[in-house]
């Protein structure tokens, strides 16, 4: 499982300095058994009506591109779009 969480955290990376440069973050909360990853928003990105765009347009596709043993993602903590 190690292995897995190394390679999500590297999908992670390539998003991070997007997320940074608005205030925010995320972090990896853990990988069950059945390879779904739990992701929550830190920082800015917690409150922000935007971040369910970013964690469908760009965290979990990375991750179930880059990582295709996972077989979905879910964030703990997405804001409600407000649109």
């Amino acid at each position: 499982m190690e292995d897995l969480l190394i390679k999500v955290e590297q999908a992670l990376d390539n998003i991070r300095p997007y997320l940074v440069a608005d205030g925010g973050n995320v972090r990896v909360l853990g990988i069950t058994d059945d390879h779904v990853v739990r992701l929550e928003f830190i920082g800015s990105c917690g409150s922000c009506p935007m971040s369910s765009m970013t964690f469908k347009a760009g965290l979990e596709e990375a991750i179930l591109k880059n990582v295709p043993e996972i077989k979905s993602v879910e964030a703990v903590n997405v804001a409600v779009d407000t649109y």
